[in-house]
């Protein structure tokens, strides 16, 4: 057990822990991918040009494979995923399987992802360095019928049964979660069917979290009303006596929530400005921490301050830095300079390895390049660690 008294401060700007795990070689890949993604125009245009290359049967493949998802993913099936979660591992960064195959609307498509998710349940309980497993909503049910079930309308018969067989879906995995004793994240999704999904997962918490927090839902905290649904959620639990599992985001969709809004005329559902974004998730963080016998806590953030806060509180408190209740997440091939200096601090860490065939992942790797450049500053602070261990490790041969 690692003790809360490191001989080295916690530092974010520490390039050789970061990349201890990467060749020259994977640097400079990674180096040119976050050039290119820092470019706005081919981040735009990037996506149809390489469907339609896709399509049309040109032989890019082979290309993305080798550069954006090599970079992004761990493979294209859990087995595939194998060096990548042991790489982690040994380095003290655990790995959250994620099927990221996105679009597909079909029941034998929902059936075959609950399926996937089912496989990586076991992967967990069968390696030490996979403490979670993490579901799409919409990977188990059609869009369409959770905006109708949010918005409280009518389902017809076979739209009841329909939404009864995502349920049973997302039960067996829940309950599987369970027997395995492997925790399981539940993903946010868009705000017009986050309800119906808050209340599902609520239900699998209360039906699953009585003994210790295995079934986390998502809070999007650049939504101006998520931290009080956190703490209203936190009451209903002590009332109906089960542990919370909260996993605290900033949110991923803020462009099409304030369009949808604009367009449809009711208030934006995202906070005013980051400022009020930030001092919801730290409040958020406090919250949880001031509740941790009642909680667990997955801070899904690439926000060096936040992730600061955390981990100066989880000292100033004296809680034990390996504690399973806390961990910090982040995704694959971006912001190693968080996950591996937590790590190297003895903090728990993860990291979400999004797995799945290579033209079915696209969509996945399109939307994070996107998010990279809308997020301030994110891809040029990715440009500057990478560039100053570049120039580290031609310094010291």
């Amino acid at each position: 057990m690692i003790e809360n008294s490191e001989p080295k401060t916690l530092s974010f700007d520490n390039t050789e822990i970061a990349f201890k795990s990467k060749s020259d070689k994977d640097l400079e890949r990674a180096y040119w991918l976050f050039k290119i993604i820092a470019n706005n125009f081919l981040t735009k245009v990037g996506p149809s040009m390489t469907n339609f290359a896709l399509n049309i049967g040109l032989p890019i493949q082979g290309i993305i494979r080798k550069t954006i998802f090599k970079h992004f993913c761990g493979g294209e099936t859990i087995e595939g995923c194998e060096n990548a979660i042991n790489e982690l591992g040994e380095n003290g960064v655990g790995t959250i399987l994620d099927y990221s195959v996105e679009g597909e609307e079909t029941e034998s498509a929902f059936d075959a992802c609950c399926n996937e998710v089912l496989r990586t349940v076991v992967a967990a309980s069968k390696n030490k360095y996979i403490p979670f497993s993490v579901f799409k909503p919409t990977g188990l049910g059609r869009f369409e019928l959770f905006e109708k079930v949010n918005a409280k309308e009518a389902l017809t018969e076979s739209e009841q049964a329909e939404y009864q067989r995502m349920l049973d879906r997302t039960d067996r995995i829940c309950k599987a979660c369970h027997a395995a004793g492997v925790k399981v994240l539940v993903d946010a999704e868009h705000s017009w069917i986050q309800d119906a999904i808050d209340d599902i997962a609520r239900e699998m918490m209360e039906k699953y979290n009585m003994e210790k927090p295995i079934v986390y839902n998502t809070y999007q905290l650049y939504r101006s009303d998520k931290l009080a649904s956190l703490k209203a959620d936190f009451e209903y639990a002590k009332v109906r006596g089960f542990h919370m599992g909260a996993k605290i985001v900033r949110g991923a969709y803020m462009e099409i929530e304030r369009a949808r809004a604009a367009q449809k005329g009711y208030s934006d559902p995202i906070q005013p400005n980051k400022e009020a974004s930030d001092r919801d998730y730290n409040e958020a963080i406090e919250f949880i921490l001031d509740h941790l016998d009642n909680f667990g806590l997955m801070a899904g953030t690439h926000n060096e301050d936040s992730s600061m806060l955390l981990a100066k509180e989880i000292d100033r408190r004296g809680i034990d830095r390996s504690i399973d209740r806390i961990y910090f997440a982040q995704l694959l091939g971006m912001s190693d300079n968080l996950s591996f200096n937590l790590a190297a601090h003895g903090y728990n860490v993860a990291k979400y390895m999004p797995y799945g065939p290579v033209k079915a992942v696209m969509p996945y790797l399109f939307r994070r390049a996107q998010e990279n450049t809308s997020v301030a500053g994110a891809t040029g602070r990715e440009l500057g660690l990478l560039i100053k261990e570049k120039q580290r490790r031609k310094a010291s041969r």
